[in-house]
């Protein structure tokens, strides 16, 4: 088992950047990716970018390339989202998510981004 603490959410003004973190414990060593995904009120979850374990290669949704950045800090067990740039339509539940050879198994319990325009 893998579990997964998500933090660093909040309130922010358009234009403006947050950091968020995920710590990661338990069966770490199975960990083959992660990611964050994002669910706005009345919206289906959407991918928002992804990092591989060992090799750092990164992905992202096309809404969030060249604003957001996905980190590792392997030793911490922790990966970290820096969002910049946020826009309104930013604003949703944030989830940390783990997973393993496919698809996510584990989630974090979400951290809310509140972007004002």
């Amino acid at each position: 088992q893998v579990q997964l603490v998500d933090s660093g959410g909040g309130l922010v003004q358009a234009g403006g950047s947050l950091r968020l973190s995920c710590a990661a414990s338990g069966r770490t060593s199975s960990i083959y990716r992660m990611g964050w995904f994002r669910q706005a009120p009345g919206k289906e979850r959407e991918f928002v970018a992804q990092i591989s374990w060992s090799g750092g290669r990164t992905n992202y949704a096309d809404s969030v390339k060249g604003r957001y950045t996905i980190s590792r800090e392997n030793a911490k067990n922790t990966v970290n989202l820096q969002m910049n740039r946020l826009n309104a339509a930013d604003t949703a539940v944030y989830y940390c998510a783990a997973g393993q050879a496919v698809g996510y198994g584990y989630w974090g319990q979400g951290t809310q981004v509140t972007v004002s325009s």
